[in-house]
């Protein structure tokens, strides 16, 4: 009952409709990532939400030393939960190949798959904004890229 009642509102509203079409992404993920950013013209750049999530690497400095630790968990933990779990999904469960998914195994090849998943979902927080900026879809070709 409640599952349907998210489905046709993600259904109804065409923001939410547009973000479902990105691998990984469901209705659930969607209207969060509404909720969660709520006015996207806050943001200069499109990257800041993953900081904004708290999924960029915590940084140290003073001194001489310098260092980047593990992700800084800052801002809305439930969504940077969603986006974690939409990121594994489009890595092991999504069959259709697209230049997302082939960063994402390229990434898992060379960092493993805890790091590479973490470093998926802050790149589909960044698509997410992007797309709901632009008025687009995703793109599952790279012919299919705006120029």
């Amino acid at each position: 009952m409640i599952d349907a009642s998210v489905q046709r509102l993600a259904k109804d509203t065409p923001l939410a409709r547009r973000l479902t079409s990105i691998p990984g992404v469901g209705p659930i993920v969607s209207l969060s990532f509404i909720a969660t950013i709520d006015d996207v013209t806050r943001f200069g750049k499109a990257t800041d939400v993953g900081a904004y999530l708290g999924l960029t690497p915590r940084r140290y400095q003073s001194g001489e030393t310098d260092w980047s630790g593990r992700i800084s968990k800052r801002g809305d933990g439930a969504m940077r939960k969603l986006l974690y779990e939409a990121a594994n999904i489009l890595i092991q469960r999504v069959s259709r190949f697209s230049p997302l998914k082939a960063w994402a195994m390229r990434l898992v090849a060379r960092r493993g798959m805890k790091k590479a998943i973490v470093a998926t979902a802050r790149k589909l927080a960044v698509i997410m904004t992007r797309i709901w900026r632009d008025g687009t879809t995703f793109a599952w070709t790279k012919e299919e890229l705006p120029a």
